[in-house]
């Protein structure tokens, strides 16, 4: 089956990523939009002078914002990306042949990250599953955020495709740090809304588990100094996450 599909965006303050997308998906559909939450940079004209649909909306949250911009879609059928995110040459015309030929309600590609200019393999980043393209009459952005994930009915056919997106994730150590910063704080809310409980034991396991996980058991050992990198601040992350809860918890 023939289908149109229209390609969603979000962004904020996106100036060193939006071109790169907007590039890689050229020619890929005729409706292409872009959500954006009142960037400062130069987000906005990137995105007008590229000749998308540029659409500025309030940001409540990541799944709230993703949905928002489901819902500026001309089309049923939606290719979701975010800002430092590209394809590749073969996954666009792998979209392009989908679109000619429509069989299944989702579709599943990897994410392959690059992290500070190396490309991450192991660490538990790879091959990072996404359903990205997708029905939109049977499925929806949801999740806890800032994890969002797009839930499919019951039901339904997926197909994965092993094919690359391209995620620019951190230009710099500082990059990563201030986003653990921001995604912490957010982590423990929504684990603090649940009922869940931290303890310093539990700050401690966790923590420790994290990166024996991802640099033993995930291999990160194999992404070199990148990937020891990762491990550390990952488990820092998690930590912070569970210290927060904690505090949290105490003035319940």
């Amino acid at each position: 089956m023939l289908v149109e599909i229209s390609i969603v965006i979000i962004t904020f303050n996106e100036e060193k990523n939006i071109g790169r997308c907007l590039d890689s998906i050229n020619g890929l559909s005729k409706d292409v939009v872009v959500v954006d939450s009142y960037s400062i940079d130069r987000t906005k004209a990137i995105c007008i002078e590229k000749g998308v649909r540029f659409v500025e909306h309030k940001f409540d949250g990541h799944i709230e914002q993703k949905n928002y911009a489901v819902s500026q879609a001309k089309n049923q059928y939606v290719l979701s990306l975010d800002a430092d995110e590209a394809i590749t040459k073969e996954l666009k015309k792998e979209i392009q042949n989908i679109r000619d030929n429509w069989q299944y309600d989702g579709y599943i590609f990897n994410r392959l990250t690059n992290y500070c200019g190396t490309w991450i393999k192991y660490s538990g980043w790879y091959p990072d599953k996404k359903l990205r393209l997708w029905d939109t009459s049977k499925g929806c952005w949801g999740g806890d955020n800032p994890h969002d994930m797009v839930i499919m009915d019951k039901h339904v056919k997926i197909k994965s495709i092993n094919l690359d997106i391209l995620h620019y994730s951190y230009y710099t150590i500082e990059d990563h740090l201030k986003q653990v910063e921001y995604f912490t704080t957010i982590n423990s809310k929504a684990a603090f809304d649940k009922g869940i409980k931290s303890s310093q034991f539990k700050i401690f396991y966790k923590s420790t588990f994290k990166f024996f996980r991802d640099y033993i058991l995930k291999k990160g050992f194999l992404d070199g100094e990148a990937g020891f990198l990762i491990a550390k601040i990952s488990a820092k992350a998690t930590a912070m996450k569970y210290r927060k809860l904690r505090t949290l918890n105490k003035n319940k």
